[in-house]
């Protein structure tokens, strides 16, 4: 029980650490005048599109990529990046789990959903990559060995959506559909537990437990990878302690291929698991791994994004310039949110949506069984499940924007105040 615990832990960890990347390149963008031209710039082929080709078709039937587009399209793919920016800034705990189930029920084929995901975080993170440069947080070499296995972790998880895609597209939908589901179930699992302990606490204060409280100590793991011998070593830490710390090449490279794997499988960029990674397994120091990660980010996400996914046509981009915009705006206010609401209200958001998100593709995987006839159950059934589990999806997810947003424009002043 103890190491689910801790690998519960160990998540939640990842979360904060993305949920904070994110508020921070929001930031980023969103105060500056030339990023956001360049937004404007990325966004004005949708708009154009929208206008000269709603309601005809841009592809035919064998094409990857949707061939029907709508101006609905896109704004459907703005409410998911609201509805993921409010979960990420509000709950503190990344909104990036619930993309890609988001996009699949709406008819988004899985390894589609994956590419756009991808693609919608390098958009993001090429955009307000420099946040850490002139600190001198970012440690090259270590970052360069964390690079050469996730590339590799990458090019395996595309490849194997890919190769599972090309042999069934339904099998592909199922197989991502699972990994959410069991993901998704143990989050959601913990997530009720740690709310129902925090209501018994009386806990009043925010998400907490960002980065910056992790402790300095290396943890014993990581003490152990670092005791070990192995060349070539790799030397990082120097700023923070004297003589710096070493670590063996071979495991820097496993657990980037770890990383790289999870992040071109699932679509969520990876660094949800890079910084507990770093910090727990690795032994690396929070304020190494905050620019070393930020950094990785735009080469991981990258490369899935385009080397395993965009040439292959596997990226809607409509919905991806949907969900950046969407997702700017949405981080914006949930972080404003987390100073008006209580704590415990915080985690019963999280635990709401991990298990509206489990729930989703859970009730998907029915309709998905009989149609690889391994379920002899009646389509009407299959489909009436998948749709009561997207209906509670959707309801969820609406209810929770517009609880935020009225909560933010209701309390307001109340942060004119306090500033």
């Amino acid at each position: 029980m103890k190491f689910f615990k801790d690998m519960y832990a160990f998540m939640l960890a990842g979360g904060r650490a993305q949920a904070q990347w994110e508020i921070d390149i929001s930031n980023s963008i969103l105060h500056s005048r030339k990023r956001m031209a360049v937004l404007g710039l990325l966004l004005l082929p949708v708009v154009i599109g929208g206008i000269a080709f709603a309601s005809d078709f841009l592809g035919g039937k064998t094409a990857y990529s949707p061939s029907f587009y709508s101006p609905i399209v896109f704004f459907a793919s703005m409410f998911v990046g609201v509805a993921a920016g409010l979960i990420t800034g509000c709950i503190g705990a990344g909104g990036g789990f619930i993309i890609a189930p988001a996009l699949m029920s709406v008819g988004v084929k899985g390894i589609l959903a994956v590419g756009t995901d991808l693609f919608h975080i390098f958009a993001k993170a090429i955009m307000g990559s420099v946040l850490h440069r002139k600190l001198g947080n970012v440690c090259v070499p270590l970052a360069a060995v964390f690079l050469i296995g996730s590339i590799a972790g990458a090019t395996f998880g595309g490849w194997l959506n890919r190769t599972i895609y090309e042999a069934n597209p339904v099998l592909s939908d199922l197989f991502i559909t699972t990994i959410y589901t069991f993901i998704l179930a143990f989050l959601a699992f913990y997530a009720i537990l740690d709310f129902v302990k925090s209501r018994k606490g009386a806990d009043t204060g925010g998400h907490g437990g960002g980065k910056g409280k992790l402790a300095e100590e290396i943890p014993p793991l990581g003490k152990k990878l670092q005791a070990i011998n192995l060349p070539p070593m790799v030397s990082f830490d120097e700023g923070v302690t004297p003589g710096g710390r070493r670590l063996s090449f071979v495991f820097i490279v496993i657990c980037g291929a770890v990383v790289g794997l999870a992040a071109s499988i699932m679509g969520v960029g990876g660094g949800f698991l890079t910084f507990p990674a770093f910090v727990y397994v690795l032994g690396v120091s929070s304020m190494t791994t905050v620019g070393t990660d930020i950094f990785q980010i735009v080469f991981t996400a990258g490369y899935a994004a385009i080397g395993q996914y965009a040439i292959y046509g596997f990226i809607f981009y409509t919905l991806a310039m949907g969900m950046l915009l969407g997702s700017l705006i949405g981080v914006q206010i949930g972080a404003l949110t987390t100073k008006l609401v209580p704590g415990v209200y915080i985690r019963g958001f999280f635990a709401l949506a991990v298990t509206a998100g489990f729930i989703n593709r859970f009730t998907a995987m029915p309709s998905k069984l009989r149609q690889m006839e391994y379920l002899s159950w009646s389509k009407e059934l299959t489909t009436n499940i998948e749709n009561v589990g997207v209906a509670m999806f959707f309801a969820v997810m609406g209810a929770f924007t517009i609880w935020v947003i009225g909560t933010f424009c209701v309390r307001a002043k109340t942060l004119k105040v306090k500033s």
